[in-house]
């Protein structure tokens, strides 16, 4: 886990796009923040790139590849899976089914997006802060 690298977002929806980047804005970590709008192009530009994420926030339903596809594939690789990039569900919905398959793909956390802004960032920041005091395997000061 790379504490200082980018934190992947991939949300389908502009206007969650807009305020996500608006509640980091507000939080002010360091880390460069980095869009997808469907889980195929993440999952490119995961395994083809160099670049080390802090963390992966991943919607559910998306275009061309759901957020439980990609945890797969990324779960099934091992080069990836070695990365121990957390990988976590913000979700406007939060099916049964759809957190029992996060979990079962191993990903560490599964949060149901908040109505409003103040919420979001709180959120946020629990999520991050927790992230940056935990160890991984390969932790990276």
């Amino acid at each position: 886990m790379n504490r200082k690298g980018p934190i992947i977002i991939i949300e389908d929806d502009q206007d969650d796009q807009e305020i996500l980047q608006e509640v980091f804005d507000k939080l002010s970590y360091p880390n460069k923040i980095i869009f997808f709008s469907d889980g195929e192009a993440a999952l490119d530009f995961l395994t083809s790139s160099d670049v080390d994420p802090f963390i992966i926030f991943s919607d559910i339903n998306m275009p061309k590849l759901s957020g439980i596809e990609l945890r797969e594939r990324i779960h099934q690789n091992e080069s990836m899976r070695l990365r121990t990039i957390p990988y976590l569900f913000f979700s406007t919905s939060a099916e049964q089914k759809h957190v029992v398959d996060a979990y079962s793909k191993s990903a560490q956390g599964f949060f149901i997006k908040p109505a409003g802004f103040k919420e979001i960032e709180e959120t946020m920041k629990t999520v991050i802060e927790y992230w940056l005091k935990c160890v991984a395997p390969n932790y990276i000061k």
